[in-house]
């Protein structure tokens, strides 16, 4: 082998080096995440998978660079302020379009439809990323369109994750008229905001089948961050043929994963617990 290939090949093998001890020790780190509450050292070993006279030193280690902190009362063990600085800094970091955008495009790719995220604007529900499908699909969607909340999959992806007063408000501004005070939602609007709420409860997402785009159809599920709220909704959508509209499809299945995959990466808590439901 020339000099040269060596080099590269031990390039690669150091970028592929990991540090055992790290990862045992994160182990830790994320058990107690993971848990309700402060743990024991039984307890938090056994989460991690270790003996508890391997994981104590690590306790120790952490104890000094206050990432942990062992209780008074009980000797239990719980996060540390360190610990707690590093995840304020990361949600500051946080860009949730950032965030979701190489997610949906895996989801594309994995599945061939097209794919939009939306935020909500002052108008309601906006598209800002738009992913072309495999096989052509004519939707006159681009980033800049406001979807209908009502009429689209999207839409109903936020109402059902919103609080009536967003949807409120956004339907006035619609309207074209800033200085209108909100009108109450219609009797109508507020039975489908309602269905909405209980297709994303029962199956995780919201659907359209041929609407607005007759032949079109589509799953959306909406995004949420570290606070629980909303952040964006992610939609799959494809000609009739190619996306079928059951709720435990394939697609729908697909645009589960994927918010869920979002959500955890933005620090909802309860990402794992609804991945676990919606299987």
């Amino acid at each position: 082998m020339r000099a040269a290939d060596e080099a590269e090949q031990g390039d690669e093998e150091r970028g592929r080096r990991a540090v055992q001890s790290v990862e045992v020790g994160g182990r830790l780190l994320l058990a107690l995440a993971d848990g309700a509450g402060p743990m024991t050292l039984k307890d938090l070993a056994a989460a991690a998978g270790l003996a508890p006279s391997r994981a104590h030193p690590y306790l120790v280690s952490f104890g000094r660079l206050r990432l942990i902190e062992q209780q008074a009362d009980g000797g239990r063990y719980a996060l540390g302020p360190a610990a707690l600085q590093l995840g304020l800094a990361c949600l500051r970091q946080l860009d949730p379009l950032r965030v979701a955008t190489p997610v949906a495009e895996a989801l594309a790719a994995a599945t061939g439809h097209a794919v939009a995220i939306a935020v909500w604007g002052d108008f309601g529900p906006t598209v800002v990323r738009m992913i072309e499908a495999r096989q052509p699909l004519h939707v006159a969607m681009r980033v800049g369109t406001v979807m209908s909340i009502l009429g689209t999959a999207t839409g109903r992806a936020f109402a059902a994750a919103l609080p009536d007063a967003r949807i409120r408000d956004a339907q006035t501004l619609a309207l074209g008229d800033p200085g209108r005070a909100p009108q109450p939602l219609s009797a109508q609007a507020l039975a489908e905001v309602a269905q909405a709420r209980q297709d994303l409860a029962a199956h995780g997402v919201a659907r359209a089948q041929g609407r607005p785009i007759p032949g079109v159809n589509a799953f959306s599920a909406p995004v949420y961050d570290s606070e629980g709220v909303a952040a964006l909704v992610i939609t799959a959508l494809d000609h009739q043929d190619r996306l079928p509209i059951a709720w435990n499809s394939a697609s729908a299945r697909a645009v589960r994963a994927a918010a869920a995959e979002i959500s955890a990466r933005l620090g909802w808590p309860g990402a794992a617990k609804h991945r676990e439901s919606m299987r």
